[in-house]
């Protein structure tokens, strides 16, 4: 069982990192921090190149004590926090990925859901520094907490649409 919570923690925990090195960099096909401004201004954020630096390092932060498993269920919250913010983004296009749905991010949420409530495993800095296992409260508390920050996020940076000119 540590071996697959160990494959998955690395898995998850990179991607999520690799995805916010992506946002502020060139490394990994981004395109800089003023790529991830602009992304995240097309996508109707406020802020720019601090969203982009927010969303950016938060991703990087909660992605790497992920595949540590260090401080597991705020590494949860964390990446449940910026990929719910992002399944905000892909709601309108449905579940599927194909369409530019939140199929990904759901699939994220999930599996550090998953991780927070599993604990980190035997192999990982948290059974190492003695931190594990954490109580399952602790899962329940990420998975709110990260919800609740994703959305509140979302409430505070995102500008309204525009009302169509027929509205007008």
């Amino acid at each position: 069982m540590d071996t697959g919570i160990l494959i998955l923690r690395l898995l998850v925990g990179l991607l999520v990192a690799g995805h916010g090195v992506q946002k502020i960099s060139s490394h990994l096909g981004g395109r800089g921090l003023d790529g991830g401004t602009e992304e995240f201004r097309s996508d109707g954020f406020r802020g720019g190149t601090l969203t982009a630096l927010a969303a950016g390092g938060g991703q990087i932060g909660s992605g790497l004590l992920l595949a540590a498993g260090l401080l597991t269920p705020l590494a949860a919250t964390g990446a449940i926090g910026v990929m719910t913010v992002a399944l905000t983004v892909k709601w309108r296009h449905g579940l599927w990925v194909q369409n530019d749905g939140y199929e990904y991010p759901l699939v994220l949420i999930g599996t550090a859901a998953a991780l927070a409530a599993t604990g980190p495993g035997d192999w990982s800095l948290d059974a190492a520094l003695g931190l594990a296992p954490y109580p399952l409260w602790w899962a329940a508390l990420a998975l709110v907490a990260g919800l609740g920050s994703g959305l509140l996020t979302r409430l505070v940076l995102h500008r309204p649409s525009a009302p169509a000119i027929a509205d007008r």
